[in-house]
């Protein structure tokens, strides 16, 4: 495969780099290169700027926001994007929702929701597993009757990412028990201040809070929120899962991180030479490097061929996630080894407010890198387990 760019891919490039370098404000572009959490407003006023500029949701069809960007240009956007580094915009409304909303809601649902997704003055969380429902989702129990021109909602969604934050969730609920269990399940936009509602935290490993539970109690959700058919709402799932584990590959963020990853190698010492210099973890470096090329090419064949499959979900995305989420931790190991003892698990600001419980030790660079090794255990899990994601291939690839 040619991965040569053209002259224009070239300096549509240079043009999203000047743009990125100078937009993105210097204290969220720090925090992104450090590994620190990014608060609330770090992300809703960058994507603002982005939505300003007409490039927060490109991919989008145009009369929404998008661009019309090809897919090798997008490609260039996105990797720019995370390579200055700067935040992308809230994938649960950019990449997941709004794109189902965009391919299957019907014109007020578009009109209403896609406008405020772009600038982010709407943010959504992500209701789909559910305590014995995660990797085996089809086997969720979250209930949706209809009762006049409403549905009501009872059940429990787990490890919904942000939702202290939400102003809307996405659900998959389950509309017709009696149905194989793909087939009974529709895909309702519920609004969070609904009574019934209610959000607990579940603290991380990493001493944050980032993911949550979420109790739906008697929910009265109008009918009108029910995106495309009732009971067809396993197929707008598929498709949005799609997307999710296309961009789960994060290409761009893995080569920030080896570049990260050498400049601290740089910066440590062996005896009398620095970590870089040493052959064998060298060698661990030339490794990584190496993967990240066949996921590059592996990506841009994907996206190349989004076009033509017409929305149907390329089951190619589900390599893209495995390798993907494989060699985001690898980096994040490569990282630990090279601050070694400073990288201390207890070196864990617990707040957004990057307030600590104990003085970092030793460099400010270093505290950061275990919260975010122990963070990024969870990349092989999220948008389908990776061994869910071997069966994907097993059977839609190989045709096992």
């Amino acid at each position: 495969m040619d991965l040569r760019f053209t002259d224009e891919e070239n300096a549509f490039r240079e043009e999203v780099r000047a743009f990125m370098r100078t937009a993105c404000p210097e204290p969220t572009r720090r925090k992104m290169i450090e590994g620190r959490r990014l608060a609330k407003e770090d992300m809703v006023g960058w994507q603002r700027i982005l939505n300003a500029k007409g490039w927060a949701v490109p991919h989008w069809p145009v009369e929404w926001g998008g661009t019309g960007w090809s897919a090798v240009k997008q490609y260039i956007f996105r990797e720019e994007m995370q390579a200055t580094p700067a935040p992308e915009p809230l994938p649960f409304g950019v990449n997941m929702v709004g794109p189902v909303i965009a391919t299957f809601g019907n014109e007020a649902q578009k009109k209403r929701f896609l406008p405020r997704i772009a600038n982010l003055d709407d943010w959504w969380c992500q209701g789909f597993s559910e305590p014995g429902a995660g990797s085996d989702l089809a086997s969720l129990k979250t209930s949706a009757k209809r009762d006049g021109d409403h549905y009501v909602v009872n059940g429990q969604k787990t490890w919904t990412t942000l939702a202290q934050y939400a102003d809307w969730i996405f659900c998959l609920v389950r509309t017709d028990p009696a149905a194989k269990k793909q087939e009974g399940i529709s895909f309702l936009l519920i609004d969070m201040k609904t009574p019934g509602i209610t959000v607990r935290p579940i603290q991380t490993i990493d001493g944050g809070h980032e993911v949550n539970e979420v109790f739906l109690d008697e929910v009265r959700v109008p009918a009108e929120n029910l995106v495309g058919q009732e009971n067809k709402g396993w197929d707008y799932a598929k498709f949005l899962l799609g997307n999710e584990r296309t961009g789960i590959a994060r290409v761009g963020i893995s080569k920030a991180r080896v570049r990260r990853l050498k400049e601290i190698a740089a910066l440590e010492r062996i005896g009398d030479r620095a970590l870089i210099e040493d052959e064998r973890f060298a060698m661990k470096i030339a490794a990584v490097e190496v993967e990240l090329k066949a996921l590059e090419m592996t990506q841009l064949r994907v996206l190349a061929d989004e076009r033509t499959r017409k929305g149907k979900p390329d089951p190619r995305s589900s390599i893209l996630k495995i390798k993907g989420s494989e060699i985001q931790q690898t980096i994040s190991e490569l990282l630990m080894e090279a601050v070694g003892p400073y990288a201390l698990p207890d070196q864990v600001p617990h707040d957004d407010t990057e307030r600590w419980n104990e003085p970092p030790i030793g460099p400010d660079w270093a505290g950061p890198q275990a919260p975010h090794y122990f963070n990024f255990r969870k990349v092989s899990i999220y948008g389908g387990s990776n061994e869910i994601q071997k069966n994907i291939i097993a059977k839609a690839i190989l045709g096992l």
